[in-house]
């Protein structure tokens, strides 16, 4: 199995980020795109109020574990960054 190291969206670099142990990921490390830039976030903005009428977005994640993606929920743009785990 490889797990993808770059953003489908934007190509910047995945970081690596441990979610807190108090949530449902209960500290597993995921691979998270925080360029602030990114479509996929920026887009994420207008679809979640369009859709479900709250202010947030999602930045693209990867489970380091299985490769499994899917949308991180991000309520601002520095949520999630003190889980960044650097090299």
């Amino acid at each position: 199995m490889t797990v993808e190291r770059e953003c489908p969206h934007c190509g910047q670099s995945l970081k690596k980020w441990e979610s807190p142990t108090w949530s449902t990921w209960g500290g597993e490390i995921k691979l998270v795109c925080f360029n602030d830039d990114c479509p996929y976030y920026v887009r994420g903005w207008e679809w979640m109020k369009k859709t479900r009428n709250i202010k947030c977005s999602y930045r693209h994640s990867v489970d380091s574990k299985t490769g499994v993606s899917g949308p991180l929920p991000v309520p601002s743009s520095s949520a999630c960054r003190e889980g960044i785990i650097e090299d």
